[in-house]
């Protein structure tokens, strides 16, 4: 597994972009959205992505928490066309296939990316 930052604007997706991809509902499994997803390395032919939401899950932390649900703040960025800020899922990982992932939206600073790898390995063996 490498968690190595390496963006780059080459129309693939690389570790530390945030991509478009399909993610599952929880309760529905066959069923999901397309949304926006942090790529924090590969497996394989895997990527390995966390997704992000617009929604402030600071309100209400602990009762996410209890719920096994952990959110980090990672500020705003081109992924989302209102510039509206933005946290990411630390507790969920994902494995996408590049062929799943339908764009780039931007890259993440440098800093934010190693934190949150660093705050996900809380969760994962990454």
């Amino acid at each position: 597994m490498d968690t190595s930052y390496a963006p780059e604007p080459d129309g693939e997706p690389d570790p530390g972009e945030v991509v478009w991809g399909w993610v599952a509902y929880e309760d529905d499994p066959s069923r999901g959205k397309d949304r926006p997803v942090l790529l924090v390395g590969r497996d394989g032919d895997d990527l390995l992505g966390l997704q992000l939401t617009s929604k402030d899950h600071d309100r209400d932390a602990e009762d996410e928490a209890r719920y096994g649900r952990y959110w980090m703040d990672v500020g705003s960025g081109g992924w989302d066309r209102e510039g509206r800020p933005s946290e990411v899922r630390l507790d969920k990982l994902l494995r996408l296939r590049a062929s799943e992932v339908r764009r780039e939206g931007a890259a993440l600073d440098r800093p934010v990316f190693d934190a949150v790898v660093a705050a996900a390995r809380e969760h994962h063996a990454l």
